[in-house]
């Protein structure tokens, strides 16, 4: 049986950017829909994802995870459906059918269904002891393991996986950290900090093997070792897979949506069907896809105003987006580009005493791009620089030290 409803909004997901764009369409002055219905796959209402790595370190409580109280919802007339997703779209017929086989009709549909981790593609990725850091489940059940395992492996150097690494380590787990890359975070870091960072971690008591990848997941039904790429073998009881994400895309491309790495949508956050947006991990817009949460409270803020009618020409202008994150107590900063070319000009200070590092890429007499270690204070002025495309010329040699030198002496 249908459930019909005129003027029904219905959203698939329920993470951080879908509940962003909740509070921001309710906080408009008028709301185009009666009805609004959310369908979310997990058991537990939008969470804090973000704070899913001082959980695993034992920093914080579950009951600091939650964005909003079920009364919230409540107030806003939001009806939720936990642990139920949507498994179908009919594009023509306006309708979704969920997975308790319940048939639902909508007038405007939002597509916010994130990410999965991605898969190695090596043999042994079946093991027991394989797991993910992605979601309050995944999180759970590393706490649990490590309280009767020693050993972890956790494959990627990205800020996913140094998160894993630290919060395991802090359970007291012997960790070691597998990257393919030269330098950890190499896609926020150059070499040099990278190459800091590492040291530091290593003093704290992780191990790390840059330059090498995992060839295959040893055991019988649980995981005993992993082989590197070099034939080597580290024994472990958990392997810990952080290596990126790939765009949840299957509903929409079932549904005959236009698709690429993502659900391809305009400077509307609309999909090739009229009627159906997407934000968040899941979209992709210009060939580019999204793996940071403030782009998607971006595109939160953007898709509010389309429906709601309150701003003319509303429309998604991807800005530079800055990573900050602190490892190990150590804050980093990085927005724009972190590689130097024969176009960019190095503006590099290092403190030896505090371990402090900065890297400033210029072009043209404009910052393109900030990395900072230690002292991190500077990097929203740096990131405004970068999105506004300011013209540095009068400070340039005071850019360095920060804002205050830089408006003394411009």
């Amino acid at each position: 049986m249908i459930q019909r409803t005129n003027d029904t909004l219905i959203v698939c997901g329920h993470g951080m950017v879908a509940q962003r764009f909740l509070e921001e369409l309710v906080s408009k002055a008028s709301i185009p829909y009666r009805n609004i219905i959310v369908f979310n796959g997990e058991t537990a209402a939008a969470y804090n994802r973000v704070q899913l790595s001082a959980l695993l370190s034992g920093e914080t409580d579950e009951e600091s995870l939650p964005l909003k109280p079920e009364a919230w919802f409540a107030r806003h007339g939001i009806q939720v459906h936990h642990n139920e997703a949507v498994h179908a779209i009919a594009p023509h017929n306006r309708t979704v059918t969920t997975s308790t086989g319940k048939v639902y009709s909508y007038s405007t549909l939002v597509i916010a269904t994130g990410a999965s981790p991605a898969r190695l593609g090596i043999p042994g990725e079946q093991l027991n002891g394989v797991m993910n850091f992605r979601d309050l489940n995944d999180t759970r059940a590393l706490i649990e393991l490590s309280q009767r395992q020693q050993r972890a492996v956790v494959v990627g150097g990205g800020f996913l996986g140094l998160e894993a690494a630290e919060g395991l380590l802090r359970r007291g787990m012997d960790v070691t950290i597998l990257h393919r890359s030269g330098h950890l975070l190499n896609r926020q870091l150059d070499p040099e900090s990278g190459k800091l960072l590492s040291d530091a971690l290593t003093a704290r008591g992780l191990k790390i093997q840059t330059s090498t990848s995992p060839t295959q997941v040893l055991g019988q039904e649980s995981v005993r070792a992993i082989q590197l790429n070099d034939q080597t073998l580290i024994t472990t009881d958990l392997v810990v897979i952080a290596t990126g994400i790939t765009p949840n895309r299957d509903l929409a491309q079932n549904a005959g949506l236009a698709c690429g790495r993502g659900i391809q949508v305009n400077t509307q956050l609309q999909t090739s069907h009229p009627n159906i947006f997407a934000l968040g991990e899941c979209c992709e817009f210009n060939g580019e896809t999204f793996g940071l949460v403030e782009p998607g409270y971006q595109q939160a803020k953007t898709l509010a105003c389309v429906l709601a009618g309150t701003t003319k020409g509303a429309a998604y202008q991807p800005s530079e987006t800055a990573t900050r994150l602190k490892i190990g107590g150590i804050p980093v900063f990085s927005c724009g580009l972190q590689a130097p070319d024969e176009h960019t000009e190095s503006l590099i200070s290092q403190d030896i005493t505090t371990g402090g590092y900065n890297h400033l890429l210029v072009r043209d007499n404009r910052l393109v791009g900030a990395i900072l270690m230690g002292n991190t204070s500077q990097g929203p002025w740096y990131q405004a620089l970068i999105n506004d495309n300011v013209d540095i010329q009068s400070f340039r040699a005071q850019l360095p030290f920060g804002k205050p030198y830089c408006e003394a002496a411009a």
